[in-house]
């Protein structure tokens, strides 16, 4: 969403005047992106962002309830979008995900001393907080970060003229303030807020049945974005603008308009097909269930947005080659590297490995890669030698599945760089493309 926002602020810098750039400029708050480091220009290559749709009641309006000092983030989208700006991924992470939250420094709103927590609460000490937890909980690098709160998204939807949705059955819930019929309809900010967020209107009333709104909502915005009058009509150019930017807060990076509208040049071209929103899978979470964790098909997209890899959804008409993944291999250490099985063994469960132990052996000067003689092993093997970079000739031995030894050449043979990332296995997520017809589904 942040692209088509940039978009319009491209056209903006050469509509508008000095006078209402200065004020649109000043409207942009910033914060730090990780505290006491130097912070990134607009970054280059694969990009992925944080969208954090916040909570915080501390606003001009009084209709979302009386503020009490708290902050949550309501939405969270990682995005990441390709080294050759040709597709976009925008993985919904849900609010009720518990996980090990990372210490963050005070940046502003306090210090937290991390600890189990839900993924949400984070945001109550800072943006920079939110960075750190999602990339301890996914494995990816964010590279920057956009904070929204609720005055800004309903300005921005009304800006635009509202949104068009289709909804298979009239939803009502007192709570959000939602009262809408089934079938097609424009709805304005205050309608689309209430449809993104609501949870009793739902069967399940849960957090990750909403997400099914969210992409909708997020859909019907960048279906209007690029097809409305918003960018030849000024009032509504400088209503979106001034809407977004008021309610804005992005890291250092970001914090310039032209920085926005550089970030526009990734996306101008990027297909609507091409965008797509994921559901991050998740399963019921141990130690609470009413809390969610991620899942083996979780870590396969966060694999692949490391690895700047198309997603292969299980749904996908036409599915790539893909490599077999399904033998369990046993991960043993022999190169005297403290924690390296362990290591590895993520790096493999990432890519959709079975994992079925890891262990200390005898030092071995070369890493060796060992499979069963059956057609699923050493078809694993060879996977996973390709994925982790490791130039090996896999032998055929007795054991259950594939058996990778650790040698102390290993960091040496997996420092080369691979010219293109392995391809991802398919993973059954809810997902939907931004051009999918409203009211397919």
């Amino acid at each position: 969403m942040i692209g088509w926002i940039s978009a319009l602020i491209v056209v903006a810098l050469v509509a508008v005047g000095a006078v209402v750039y200065a004020q649109l400029q000043g409207n942009i708050q910033t914060a730090p992106l990780r505290p006491g480091t130097e912070e990134p220009a607009l970054a280059t290559g694969d990009l992925n962002i944080l969208l954090l749709g916040s909570d915080s009641r501390a606003l001009a309006s009084d209709g979302f309830g009386e503020d009490d000092g708290s902050e949550r983030s309501d939405a969270m989208v990682l995005a990441h979008i390709s080294s050759d700006s040709t597709r976009i991924d925008a993985v919904q992470l849900p609010r009720d995900t518990v996980g090990d939250l990372p210490a963050c420094e005070d940046t502003g709103s306090g210090s937290f001393e991390g600890g189990w927590a839900m993924l949400n609460s984070a945001l109550q000490y800072g943006p920079a907080c939110s960075v750190a937890a999602v990339e301890q909980l996914t494995g990816v690098p964010i590279d920057h970060f956009v904070q929204m709160d609720f005055e800004g998204f309903i300005g921005m939807v009304d800006a635009m003229g509202g949104i068009d949705v289709c909804l298979p059955e009239p939803l009502q819930d007192g709570h959000a303030r939602l009262d809408l019929p089934a079938g097609a309809q424009s709805i304005n900010g205050d309608q689309a807020l209430a449809l993104a967020r609501t949870r009793h209107a739902l069967a399940e009333e849960s957090d990750i049945a909403r997400l099914g709104h969210q992409q909708m909502v997020l859909s019907a915005i960048v279906q209007k974005a690029t097809k409305s009058d918003v960018l030849v009509r000024p009032d509504r150019l400088y209503a979106f603008l001034d809407a977004v930017t008021s309610s804005m807060t992005v890291d250092p990076g970001l914090g310039a308009l032209t920085d926005l509208a550089g970030l526009a040049a990734r996306v101008a071209n990027v297909p609507m097909s091409s965008v797509t929103f994921l559901t991050m899978p998740t399963t019921e979470a141990p130690q609470d269930p009413n809390r969610v964790v991620p899942t083996a098909d979780a870590d396969v997209i966060f694999r692949a947005l490391i690895d700047d890899a198309p997603i292969v959804l299980a749904t996908d008409e036409a599915e790539p080659d893909v490599m077999v993944r399904t033998a369990p291999v046993q991960i043993l250490n022999g190169a005297g590297v403290s924690g390296l099985a362990s290591r590895v063994s993520e790096d493999a469960t990432g890519y959709g490995y079975v994992v079925a132990g890891i262990a200390n052996a005898d030092p071995a000067a070369a890493t060796v890669i060992t499979a069963a003689d059956t057609p699923e092993a050493q078809q694993t093997a060879q996977a996973l030698a390709a994925e982790l970079g490791i130039a090996v000739t896999v032998q055929t031995g007795d054991v259950d599945g594939v058996q990778l030894l650790l040698g102390a050449d290993y960091t040496e043979l997996t420092s080369q760089p691979r010219e293109t990332p392995p391809p991802s296995r398919p993973v059954d997520a809810v997902s939907r493309s931004a051009d999918t017809d409203l009211c397919a589904g």
